[in-house]
């Protein structure tokens, strides 16, 4: 599949199957998101791979709804602030870019791969973080369900047109 084809393909999935995607996919997902890029190349990023029951249950607390619970496995993806760059301009912190940018690899390899993901950011924060004994520095970003995902469980894409988003000048 070519990236645009990859670009065009990927849904957010709120229902899955139960079948579990084989490790190799994983890891292969799991490489993208370790090559995105990240300011300064200073690779804050860091991943939590939920698979166990005892695991997923314990992020699904952070977010409970039903469709969740349908995914077989999480990928959360998280920010060390401790790492992370900050621009000296204004004091911001890139660590949320960053875990954005690598969220997004493990959605477009998710879907190039045949798999599907939702990126869910509407979660518990202080919930996850206790459930995967995160230290302060670090930050939970996004999670991403992985699965295959179930026969009608995705929506048509709606997007706006080019001319609505693009400023050329």
């Amino acid at each position: 599949m070519d990236f645009l084809e990859t670009v065009k393909q990927r849904r957010s999935v709120r229902r899955y199957t139960s079948q579990v995607p084989d490790e190799t996919l994983v890891n292969t997902i799991l490489e993208c998101a370790r090559l995105a890029p990240s300011a300064v190349n200073l690779q804050p990023c860091h991943y939590h791979v939920g698979r166990s029951e005892d695991m997923r249950r314990k992020v699904q607390q952070s977010y409970d709804r039903e469709w969740f619970a349908t995914a077989p496995l999480y990928i959360v993806v998280c920010a060390d602030t401790s790492v992370a760059w900050t621009r000296r301009e204004d004091g911001r912190s890139h660590a949320a870019v960053d875990a954005a940018i690598a969220a997004e690899h493990i959605c477009l390899a998710a879907t190039a791969l045949g798999l599907g993901t939702c990126w869910v950011c509407n979660f518990k924060p202080a919930v996850l973080s206790d459930a995967l004994h995160l230290p302060p520095h670090v930050e939970p970003i996004a999670i991403i369900p992985v699965g295959y995902a179930d026969a009608d469980a995705t929506r048509p894409q709606q997007r706006k047109p080019i001319g609505e988003m693009v400023t050329v000048w």
